[in-house]
């Protein structure tokens, strides 16, 4: 004998129930790519104080939440999670914040690599990594940022080299790459004195300005 109807319309509805439920943490903001991508942010993130509390993935806006900052169109201009005792990792997902022109994430615990996908954020103005505990080398994908003036990546254990396409940005005012990994020296196809970054034993500070035509840079690091 078939069950009645009713009884498999309770049943899809309690699996629908059951489904939001266990997938609750996963819940994305409906419609709106910003939200979502930092929803995953959110989620990669352990945060012991609690200062993303507000990031609430059922609301219909980021602009709402507390260290964020939104344009009039409601697009996500600035995020700033600085010095707010956060681990985990970065995720590619915050490439999708187009209009973001401030991305600060100082002093934290930043894990793992800095993801390419940063190189999409074309109206970045400033971008903040130091003193986290971030690895592997600058992703060239970087040197997409052309409205790029601060680069702060001290303080954390990056490798390798500054890419050329990182060194060639037109507007980039500050570079910091203070007590890294990075070695090598800036490539001499630009008017740059070379320097060591590695190895540096007792270092004092050094802080260059390069004129460049369309382009001034404060390069700080230390040496001996």
């Amino acid at each position: 004998m078939a069950a009645p109807k009713w009884i498999w319309s309770v049943f899809a509805a309690l699996s629908f129930f059951l489904t939001i439920v266990l997938n609750e943490n996963s819940i994305m903001v409906c419609g709106n790519n910003e939200g979502d991508a930092l929803v995953v942010f959110k989620l990669s993130l352990l945060d012991p104080n609690n200062v993303l509390h507000s990031w609430d993935s059922t609301t219909i806006s980021p602009c709402t939440w507390f260290h964020i900052i939104c344009n009039q169109n409601q697009q996500v201009i600035l995020l700033d999670l600085g010095s707010k005792n956060l681990t985990g990792n970065l995720v590619p997902e915050l490439g999708n914040l187009q209009q973001l022109q401030y991305l600060v994430l100082h002093q934290n615990n930043i894990q793992g690599s800095i993801p390419a996908e940063l190189g999409n954020l074309k109206n970045l103005i400033e971008l903040d990594l130091y003193q986290n505990n971030l690895s592997g080398k600058i992703p060239p994908s970087l040197g997409n940022l052309k409205s790029l003036e601060f680069l702060r990546l001290n303080d954390n254990h990056l490798s390798g080299k500054i890419p050329q396409e990182v060194l060639n940005l037109a507007h980039l005012k500050i570079l910091n790459v203070t007590n890294t990994d990075l070695e090598g020296k800036i490539p001499s196809t630009r008017p740059l004195e070379d320097f060591p970054l590695k190895n540096m034993a007792t270092p004092s500070l050094g802080i260059f300005k390069f004129v460049f035509p369309f382009l001034n840079v404060f390069l700080i690091f230390f040496f001996i």
